[in-house]
């Protein structure tokens, strides 16, 4: 088959049960439903981190976040404005290789993996660029973070210049997706790869009056419910274009929920800042009429570090042969194949610089919480919510998780365990950083200060 075109859509903070085909009674999300009978739904996917920037790393390279030393940043769980590193430079990224495949490519909305000139999308492989380059309570606002104080001005950025500062945060959306229409506009007769970064569902929530009046679970209902529209406009004007049976469109988030604003993980326990199955278990629908089978679910698991592998076939391009990439093919789960099954022989769960826990099938063995070694064992399928710990009922298979976890210190280390690895690459970093903007008392700013103080 032709290459296809590719849409990456990556919310921020989206929990596994906030929409409706994953369970939601709250949030209404018709589209993304829609999506979902007409694709498949994966039931088992996984991101690289419960936090944002070594997610968004990951899922770019195709890498566990300790393997691109992107864990942490200088003691940081994310990457704050200003700061002198960010994802190196060296790093081939997924839009790196479809570029090299004649793709237009383009990021809208939060990036996150670095904003010195030199850790840009455009340094990325990402022909355009038109976002935030990091979080959106990453601004002037009502609230400073305690360790790190005020922050400059949020800085809205077409490629790598500034072009507004403290933007109208409701109003964002609709520009990211005016962007992203007319970006699929322009390149609907050669392959393009789109990769749209919500803002929501992070704090704080800035939402337009439009979906806040008729949201029954408040501003995060009405941010999923924002972002459930973005997706039908999208998926509208690749009908309206005839590009949908050319159209590979992802869903997915870059985390779970908090749990505490309206978001929900449920039936999953925990959510973003932990390694509970709700921190890094998150909602992902793909859907590619005429190559995805219509209302195919998957249970079966995979990863965000899957996409550059699977999506560097589907192009046409090998994945970089020159050093270790962590995600595997799943074009056969994908695409329907007859007895397809997980690649993965473990997934390993890392919270920061820590490997907290490793699932090999149905078994799932937490090693490391709150500073101090354990030792608990669930059953996925049979106890979802991780409530039972029978660990001392299967001696065998905590030896048998506990091995593969050893392996993974070896190979990419675990600052639990003091393991430095021996197969990490170093994380960009740049001399004398400058934040990319400074508050100025003269300047016309739409919003001088968001007056919400909530933090994500």
């Amino acid at each position: 088959m032709p290459p296809p075109n590719i849409i990456l859509i990556n919310c921020d903070d989206l929990g596994y049960g906030d929409l409706g085909c994953y369970g939601s009674q709250v949030n209404k999300t018709p589209h993304l439903d829609r999506m979902a009978a007409e694709g498949i739904r994966f039931s088992d996917f996984y991101m690289g981190s419960p936090l944002c920037s070594p997610s968004r790393g990951a899922m770019m390279t195709g890498c566990y976040p300790r393997r691109i030393s992107f864990g942490t940043f200088d003691g940081l769980g994310v990457l704050f404005p200003g700061q002198g590193i960010g994802l190196n430079p060296a790093e081939i990224t997924v839009a790196r290789l479809l570029k090299g495949q004649g793709y237009a490519t383009k990021i809208v909305g939060k990036w996150h993996c670095g904003d010195q000139p030199e850790f840009l999308p455009t340094r990325h492989g990402f022909d355009s660029y038109y976002g935030l380059p990091y979080s959106n309570d990453m601004g002037i606002q009502a609230s400073t973070l305690a360790h790190r104080g005020p922050m400059p001005p949020l800085p809205l950025l077409r490629d790598e210049e500034v072009i507004e500062e403290q933007p109208d945060q409701a109003s964002l959306t609709s520009r990211y997706v005016e962007e992203s229409v007319r970006f699929i506009r322009e390149h609907r007769e050669s392959p393009f790869f789109l990769y749209f970064a919500h803002m929501h569902v992070h704090l704080p929530h800035y939402v337009a009056w439009r979906f806040l009046k008729t949201a029954i679970n408040g501003p995060y209902g009405a941010a999923v419910e924002c972002i459930d529209w973005s997706v039908g406009v999208l998926l509208h004007e690749l009908q309206r274009l005839g590009l949908d049976e050319r159209t590979l469109v992802i869903f997915t988030s870059d985390n779970g929920a908090r749990g505490d604003r309206g978001g929900s993980n449920q039936p999953l326990k925990g959510g973003k800042f932990t390694t509970w199955e709700g921190g890094l278990r998150v909602p992902c629908i793909m859907r590619w009429p005429g190559a995805i089978p219509a209302g195919a679910v998957s249970r079966e698991i995979v990863t965000s570090l899957d996409f550059l592998p699977t999506l560097a076939r589907l192009a046409g391009a090998e994945p970089p042969a020159d050093r270790i990439i962590d995600g595997k093919d799943i074009r056969p789960l994908m695409l329907g194949a007859s007895g397809a099954t997980s690649p993965h022989d473990a997934f390993f769960y890392y919270l920061g610089d820590r490997l907290q826990a490793v699932r090999r099938g149905p078994w799932k063995l937490h090693v490391w919480r709150d500073g101090a070694a354990l030792r608990e064992l669930y059953h996925l399928i049979d106890d979802l919510g991780e409530t039972r710990n029978i660990a001392a009922d299967h001696c065998d298979i905590v030896r048998d998780l506990e091995a593969k976890a050893e392996a993974m210190r070896q190979d990419i280390g675990d600052v639990a365990t003091g393991a430095p690895g021996r197969n990490c690459r170093p994380a960009g970093r740049v001399d004398n950083p400058k934040p990319l903007t400074r508050y100025d008392p003269a300047h016309p700013y739409f919003m001088a200060m968001y007056d919400l103080p909530d933090r994500g």
